[in-house]
């Protein structure tokens, strides 16, 4: 009672594609696909950000660190 049947999800699919058609979900397929590839891919950018902004502060902490040493 509490899960459906396979049979039930077919029934629940068909009146899906009758309502809305086939070209109609596809289009929301691939707009979905898309969004979620570009938050994906964001994601990613967010992650390496960090990690230049600290190669960039490391690098310039050891340049000053060389000043400070020749000095």
């Amino acid at each position: 009672m509490g899960s459906f049947s396979i049979g039930h999800w077919i029934v629940v699919l068909l009146i899906v594609v009758l309502i809305f058609g086939t070209k109609k979900l596809r289009n929301i397929g691939g707009d979905l696909g898309g969004a979620v590839k570009e938050f994906k891919k964001g994601l990613a950018d967010g992650e390496d950000t960090p990690k230049l902004e600290a190669d960039k502060k490391t690098a310039e902490s050891a340049t000053q660190s060389e000043r400070d040493k020749s000095a």
